[in-house]
């Protein structure tokens, strides 16, 4: 495993069974992360937590820990095997899986939150900086879109490995076998995944920033109208997207009369299915688009935001769950399309080198301004309104995330934009 592998020749097709190898190991991240938000009402009940608690739960106690916790991490990803280190975070983040398990009320559950944070920091940078180190910088886009399939398998396993686990044994007994299930497969990952070359697919040498230190990376993210704009919409997308990943299934057990039984058999199939086809299409279009313009990488995610925002407002007024379910699927599709190309754009504009480090910057944006705020401004917005409009008052606060719909699409609208400028310039050079 301490041997790296070398060489443009087969590597792309190589590349293609590790992103599937790392996509899966995602996947289970994103199983551990979303299990809370499929129980949140049994586990509101059973340890008296009101909207706000669960919101920041599922929000803002895990997004914090796990974007401080992915800089630290994500530099030792610059410099160390990628392939051990990913190994080992599974194996953190799953053994606290099983902790959450054992919670007797907010503050211990939190904490095990905040060691599956602990975990999960260390996953999707250092994949990112693998997977780029396997595709040339027009096929990435493409190749993070296979591997942010992780996040619909996650959902889906979550909603129904999740909701059948907990209404037959309880909610307790389904993060306790998640949890075993992840320790068994992190060792699982050094044999299948061998550690790239870094920079070996990068079509001219990227060569360094100056001492490569994070004040320097952070500089670039910051001074690039390209990174800053692309940053900006990403996080504006997730805030709109992981509230509707935390607060969907209460919604629709609590407006349309869905069962635990229901949410693994339905949601998971309609949020996966959604989800899966909006991230396939975020890689797919925007490489296609790219061939033409890389103003395509903002372009399209800004456009699937606007589209988006109907759809939720005529879901939030649908007078059945089957109805609500079928509308929420296209803010669902969409809401994840800027996902692939904003990876994708880090990764092509930062050297070999700082990659896993800048995914770590871009990923403590929009974790604690998507994770950390969306699922929490949604609790307290309807623990606000809970004394005017009662049981409605989550589907009211679902309403308010329009503002942050458009503008995300602002700003991949100003990301499109210097995309196009830099592209320009870079043809007159």
């Amino acid at each position: 495993m301490g041997t790296a592998i070398s060489g443009k020749e087969g590597v792309t097709g190589r590349g293609y069974r590790v992103t599937l190898c790392l996509g899966a190991v995602y996947a289970l991240n994103f199983m551990d992360r979303q299990l809370v938000s499929i129980l949140a009402e049994p586990i509101k009940q059973d340890l008296k937590l009101s909207d706000t608690q669960i919101g920041l739960l599922t929000g803002l106690v895990f997004a914090l820990f796990y974007s401080l916790l992915a800089l630290p991490v994500a530099r030792l990803a610059d410099r160390v095997n990628r392939v051990r280190l990913i190994s080992i975070c599974c194996g953190i983040w799953s053994l606290f899986t099983l902790c959450c398990g054992l919670a007797t009320g907010f503050l211990t559950l939190a904490l095990a939150r905040v060691g599956v944070a602990l975990g999960e920091a260390g996953g999707s940078p250092s994949s990112y900086s693998i997977i780029a180190d396997y595709f040339p910088p027009r096929q990435r886009a493409t190749a993070l879109g296979i591997y942010s399939l992780g996040v619909p398998v996650g959902v889906v396993g979550g909603a129904l490995v999740g909701g059948w686990l907990a209404a037959d044994f309880g909610w307790r007994a389904a993060f306790v076998i998640v949890g075993l299930g992840g320790l068994l497969i992190a060792p699982l990952i050094l044999p299948a995944v061998k550690e790239p070359v870094r920079g070996q697919m990068d079509q001219a040498p990227t060569g360094e920033l100056e001492g490569n230190s994070f004040v320097s990376i952070l500089g670039q993210l910051m001074s690039s109208p390209v990174l800053l704009f692309t940053g900006l919409g990403a996080g504006l997308g997730s805030f709109t997207g992981y509230a509707l990943l935390a607060w969907v299934p209460s919604f629709l057990m609590r407006n349309g009369g869905m069962t635990l039984q229901e949410i693994a058999i339905y949601y998971s199939v309609v949020s996966g299915l959604s989800l899966g086809l909006g991230t396939w299409l975020g890689g797919f279009l925007t490489d296609r688009g790219a061939r033409r313009s890389m103003a395509a990488y903002g372009a399209i995610p800004a456009l699937a935001a606007v589209c988006a925002l109907p759809f939720l407002l005529l879901a939030l007024s649908a007078q059945s769950w089957p109805a609500a379910l079928a509308l929420i699927a296209v803010p669902l599709l969409l809401g994840i399309l800027y996902l692939p190309p904003a990876i994708a754009v880090l990764q092509n504009e930062l050297p070999a080198h700082a990659r896993a480090t800048g995914s770590a910057i871009l990923l403590l944006w929009f974790n604690l301004v998507g994770l950390g705020g969306g699922p929490l401004y949604v609790g307290l917005v309807s623990d606000a309104l809970a004394p005017e409009y009662g049981a409605q008052s989550l589907v009211h606060a679902l309403g308010w995330l329009a503002p942050f719909y458009l503008l995300a699409a602002l700003c991949q609208f100003a990301a499109a934009r210097a995309l196009r400028a830099k592209e320009r310039a870079d043809q007159l050079a």
